[in-house]
């Protein structure tokens, strides 16, 4: 008679996770851009606001003065009309040789304002000088008075300088920290859409409700 010896099978090993090697980089954070774009985006807005040239702005006030024959209504709609010519050729072209600069070049540096309650326009000359910003705004008042009252006969009203534009003591260009601020914030923003895009973000958002299901 032959004996049978049962055996007993053999349990299969379970392979072991070997640890990394030291010396291989580690994954980053999820985030990670995050910090890396803010501080990019800062360093970025912190040499834009050292190599940027500063700009100064300075004011000049002109009043519009009805005549005997005027009210101060029609003051106010001429304030309007004139605010809307100051960057014309015939004003630009008067002002140019005085100012040193072409009428073009005045075109971008300088803009008028106007009052919705007083006749009065407001001169605005910018320069990346401060001498030249009040040079611009006054050689343009001055102008605009010279075109203006030429035909004062006819409108009823004349302009005067009311005040003169001084030289900017400060820039109205933002600072460097403010470029610094605005470009850490930008970077911030954009980091924390490429983190949202990340394929480990949307696959851990997806297996986030598969999970609470299994609960």
């Amino acid at each position: 008679m032959t004996e049978t010896v049962l055996t007993k099978p053999s349990e299969p090993r379970t392979a072991r996770r070997l640890p990394s090697p030291s010396f291989l980089p580690r994954p980053l954070p999820i985030w990670a851009p995050v910090l890396l774009l803010a501080l990019l985006g800062g360093l970025l807005g912190g040499v834009y606001g050292l190599v940027k040239a500063p700009r100064f702005t300075a004011s000049s006030y002109v009043v519009v003065a009805p005549g005997k024959a005027a009210d101060p209504a029609t003051a106010l709609g001429f304030a309007h009309a004139y605010g809307r010519v100051v960057t014309g050729g015939a004003v630009l072209d008067n002002a140019q040789t005085a100012a040193g600069v072409p009428a073009e070049t005045l075109r971008k540096r300088v803009r008028a304002l106007t009052s919705p309650e007083a006749p009065m326009i407001e001169i605005q000359g910018s320069d990346s000088r401060a001498e030249q910003a009040a040079v611009n705004a006054n050689e343009v008042a001055r102008a605009l008075t010279s075109y203006a009252n030429a035909s004062a006969t006819n409108t009823g009203v004349r302009l005067a300088v009311l005040s003169k534009a001084l030289t900017p003591a400060a820039p109205t260009s933002p600072s460097a920290k403010i470029a610094v601020g605005v470009g850490v914030c930008a970077g911030g923003l954009l980091g924390c859409l490429v983190m949202l895009v990340q394929p480990g973000t949307r696959r851990r958002a997806a297996d986030r409700p598969a999970a609470d299901g299994a609960r």
